[in-house]
């Protein structure tokens, strides 16, 4: 991979044909790799760097050899209020899949950039769909398992998957000095243009392991008929009726661009800016979004600068701290909890225990929190996510890798720092101020986290109930007690002896003042 083999833009005026170019190429690319350059900035700076250089490497018309272009946004130079609609169109574009290497930093610093600019639009919040590289190349391709806990950087993954030496000599230097040297010019494209081959890397594997299909020659053969002439053959019309969206849309967009590449190059010098104009993603290209897509979401709490030294920067000889995008990690509980009646939550604390802390999940149960574990063992993260979304719970866990998913918001995750399921279960209700008495204790079934049905049963009742189900002891048939059942799983639980040392046990726990 070389920067000479694609052509690169250095965009510093909207009235410049590269100008031109950028807009056209931005409503005709399938795939964007995005990456942004600001000046080294001091440790315990209060205010975010604002971004000098935004590069954009567009890959075109949906196809793997096609032209490859970067776009070198000069903002310093640059209006920003004229590029704002620009860019935003180009982070939530759903037919544009785009690619960052831990893009969140630099969509924070970007977005800082346009809000502190007089007229600047506005900044941005969310970038949809997206790709981290640095999260495929840890999931997906990766597989010296001995070096798994190391960092892996920009550099050391194009070194392994493309074969290149990808030099970060630059990432320090001082973007803010005008002209750039072509140095800079080269390492800045470069940087963006390695994304969209490492992608095609991980795109290629999964055709090979056939996790994703592309459409069949004999389809193909069917587009290039045209879709007017498909529709007058009665077999070729019904299939088209039986085939899924994706392999429609596919057809749509191969009857109407397959441009020779000369007149996609040659269209490249036209100026033309139509934001409705973007084709739809090819057939592979739209199983890779469903299946691996994400959102890189920007909430409040990420728009206050901290000025603590974070671990994991590097330090230049110059005394300033470079460019090391690192994931940003959920320290502390940043609220509202999705249950807040101000989100549309029904008020009541639910949580979704991973498998790193079930047994937190069994102790918040037996004081009547709504407690849940994963619906499968081993369930893959974006389940997991999925399923706290879903029921509007906080996800516990004592996962620091969970916690760098860039698809969570600050108030759908926690990390339990306590060991000690006892000491756990005082740090949640401590974190969440939770409110735990007395009546609450035992009303919650510990098996599948259902509650009670509101009656107790009698023993001819619970008899009745836990035929061909559950064995009750024969001794607790002369006694007085009351049974009562899970009205999901319909297990039978009654006040015998265990049921009394557990109470005790959890009023000792949340020191809970009895009431009588």
């Amino acid at each position: 991979m070389e920067a000479s083999g694609c052509d690169i833009h250095l965009v510093s005026s909207t009235d410049s044909p590269e100008f031109g170019r950028l807009k056209w190429a931005v409503s005709h690319s399938s795939i964007i790799g995005l990456d942004a350059e600001w000046k080294p900035v001091r440790v315990h700076q209060a205010t975010f760097p604002p971004v000098l250089l935004l590069q954009m490497a567009c890959r075109l018309l949906n196809q793997e050899d096609s032209p490859l272009v970067v776009f070198l946004l000069d903002l310093s130079q640059l209006p920003l209020p004229d590029i704002h609609h620009l860019l935003t169109h180009v982070f939530l574009s759903p037919n544009i899949l785009k690619l960052g290497f831990r893009f969140k930093q630099d969509l924070l610093y970007l977005s800082s950039t346009f809000r502190s600019h007089s007229g600047g639009g506005g900044g941005f919040n969310r970038v949809e769909p997206y790709l981290d590289i640095a999260s495929i190349y840890s999931s997906h391709l990766h597989h010296h398992k001995q070096t798994r806990k190391k960092t892996n950087s920009l550099s050391s993954i194009c070194q392994e998957l493309l074969g290149i030496s990808l030099s970060k000599e630059l990432q320090c230097s001082d973007w803010s000095l005008r002209p750039l040297t072509q140095h800079q010019i080269t390492y800045a494209a470069l940087d963006a243009l390695c994304l969209i081959h490492i992608f095609h890397v991980f795109q290629q594997r999964l055709l090979k392991q056939g996790t994703i299909q592309s459409l069949t020659e004999v389809e193909y053969s069917d587009l290039n008929l045209g879709l007017r002439q498909i529709l007058r053959e009665p077999d070729n019309s019904s299939r088209i009726l039986r085939t899924t969206y994706c392999e429609a849309v596919e057809m749509v967009r191969a009857t109407m661009l397959e441009y020779p590449r000369r007149q996609l190059e040659a269209s490249l010098k036209k100026s033309s800016w139509d934001s409705s104009s973007i084709p739809p993603m090819d057939y592979t290209l739209l199983q890779i979004v469903r299946q691996y897509g994400d959102k890189l979401i920007l909430t409040e709490s990420d728009g206050k600068p901290r000025t603590s030294k974070k671990k994991g920067k590097r330090k230049s000889s110059t005394g300033f701290t470079c460019k090391e995008k690192q994931v940003d990690t959920i320290d502390d509980w940043q609220g509202p909890p999705p249950w807040d009646s101000l989100l549309g939550g029904d008020g009541c604390p639910k949580f979704l225990c991973d498998v790193m802390v079930e047994g937190l999940a069994k102790h918040l149960r037996c004081v009547g929190i709504d407690a849940a574990v994963p619906y499968s063992k081993k369930p893959e993260t974006r389940e997991l996510i999925d399923q706290a979304i879903k029921e509007k719970r906080v996800i516990l866990t004592r996962d620091a890798k969970l916690l760098r998913h860039e698809y969570l918001l600050r108030n759908q995750i926690y990390r339990v720092r306590s060991l000690l399921k006892n000491d756990q279960l005082l740090e949640v209700i401590e974190t969440f101020e939770l409110k735990i008495c007395e009546d609450q204790l035992m009303s919650r079934c510990t098996k599948c986290n259902g509650k009670f049905i509101q009656k107790p049963l009698s023993i001819e009742e619970a008899l009745e109930a836990a035929k061909g189900f559950q064995v009750i002891p024969n001794c607790l048939f002369d006694r007085n007690i009351e049974f009562w059942q899970c009205i999901d799983c319909n297990q039978l639980y009654w006040e015998g002896t265990q049921y009394h040392n557990a109470v005790q046990k959890f009023i000792d726990v949340c020191k809970i003042t009895s009431t009588d």
